[in-house]
């Protein structure tokens, strides 16, 4: 399972959804895109956070998948798609659906924009 942005936001502010996440996580083999992480260290500054922490966090409970020029070609197609239905649906959420497809993941997110997609559990 692909951990989305999102669920590790949750994780990391102890939501109700946050123990949703850490129950899920418990057990088996998870993974989050490179570009979690840049939306993760922008998250950590808006909080006044370090960043450090949360990332070390993440590299070692998932492993960190990095992108490929497939990926970013398949992000480009999914992202002009689903603005068509989707305005917001945004060039990171497009690179975090291309990484899944590319690794047969289903990802895990709390992202309404992901809603309607198979290989998504939304929170």
């Amino acid at each position: 399972m692909l951990l989305d942005t999102s669920a590790w936001i949750e994780l990391f502010i102890k939501s109700k959804l946050g123990k949703k996440v850490a129950k899920i996580i418990e057990n088996g083999q998870y993974y989050t895109s490179l570009v979690t992480i840049a939306e993760i260290s922008n998250w950590t500054k808006k909080q006044g956070l370090d960043e450090s922490e949360y990332i070390f966090y993440i590299t070692k409970l998932t492993q960190v998948l990095d992108l490929s020029t497939e990926i970013a070609k398949t992000a480009g197609k999914l992202k002009y798609e689903r603005n068509k239905t989707i305005k917001k649906f945004g060039m990171i959420d497009a690179i975090i659906l291309a990484t899944s497809i590319e690794y047969n993941l289903k990802i895990l997110t709390k992202d309404s924009d992901f809603k309607g997609l198979e290989n998504v559990e939304l929170l």
